[in-house]
């Protein structure tokens, strides 16, 4: 790796920055290094490798023990998914973090970064819990928050299909096989709904320990998008809203301890799901072409609540 240069104070202290020299193959990252630079920073910028969509899902592969998707994004090459998710800003979130299904690592690559701002938002979970006060860290260590929605059919069993890899095709998958996926994911209930459609609801912690680490961090999607599916219902789960003033001094607090990923065309983005929320600034150059990846790894069990 000696065309290789890693930064371990990206932007505002946070994350890394893995530099190479042009023309440097992404094969030449060795999968041990990457992992424990993203246990020490939350969350690593790769730049200036040779690059292409291809390359990026040959990376993610190496690096991971299995994949997973998000079933209302278009797929290329079984890994990489484009991100069209309109152009508003997104709120932070942990991906697929309103789920029980939520992956360990959260990767993205820039075919065409946008000419004028279009930032990819990254939150360490760590200095967000840090920078709350110890009225807003009680209130979410004493009680779990829910999330609860309904989604359609389509979405679903294309989510089992591949989580079974191909092994049932989608018009015979059952209720019965997402039944089985979610059984070993404590706090989750799914009931069907109209028209084949299921109806969720997920308890879980928005402050919990991580893929690497027993260190509490605040990472969750209690203000995360919901474009592509029915808004969800988030609640403490005794059922209670979450007092708005305690969601303004999340929105304060996060925002405050927030960096923003200005893109260049090869960039690759690797995010610690269990630990660093992401999200996005209003696209303001709808030419930027942004592709994402989901996958599990097998450094420790997922974090308790999550499955």
């Amino acid at each position: 790796m000696s065309s290789v240069t890693t930064n371990t104070s990206h932007h505002h202290g946070d994350g890394a920055l893995i530099t190479a020299q042009p023309g440097t193959p992404l094969d030449v990252l060795d999968r041990s290094t990457v992992m424990q630079v993203l246990a020490d920073a939350g969350f690593l910028l790769l730049r200036g490798f040779d690059t292409s969509v291809g390359e990026f899902s040959r990376l993610v592969r190496r690096m991971s023990e299995r994949i997973t998707l998000d079933p209302a994004r278009s797929l290329h090459g079984g890994v990489a998914q484009k991100v069209d998710a309109g152009l508003d800003a997104i709120g932070l979130h942990c991906e697929n973090g309103n789920s029980p299904f939520m992956p360990h690592l959260c990767w993205f690559f820039c075919e065409r970064a946008a000419s004028i701002g279009s930032e990819t938002t990254v939150c360490d979970g760590y200095r967000a819990w840090d920078a709350l006060s110890p009225a807003a860290q009680r209130a979410f260590l004493d009680r779990d928050i829910v999330y609860s929605r309904h989604v359609e059919a389509a979405k679903w069993k294309s989510f089992v299909h591949h989580a079974l890899q191909g092994a049932k095709r989608v018009e015979d998958i059952s209720l019965d096989d997402l039944l089985s996926l979610a059984d070993a994911r404590p706090g989750t209930v799914i009931r069907p709904s109209a028209g084949e459609a299921i109806y969720y609801e997920f308890q879980v912690p928005a402050a919990r320990r991580t893929l690497f680490s027993d260190r509490i961090a605040f990472a969750n999607s209690i203000l995360g998008p919901s474009y592509n599916y029915e808004k969800p219902r988030i609640t403490f789960a005794d059922r209670e809203p979450i007092p708005l003033s305690l969601l303004d001094e999340v929105v304060r607090v996060t925002e405050a301890v927030t960096v923003d990923i200005a893109w260049r065309d090869g960039d690759v983005l690797l995010v610690d799901n269990t630990r660093a929320m992401h999200g996005r600034r209003a696209i303001l150059d709808p030419r930027r072409t942004i592709y994402n990846a989901l996958s599990f790894i097998g450094h420790r069990e997922t974090p308790a609540g999550e499955g």
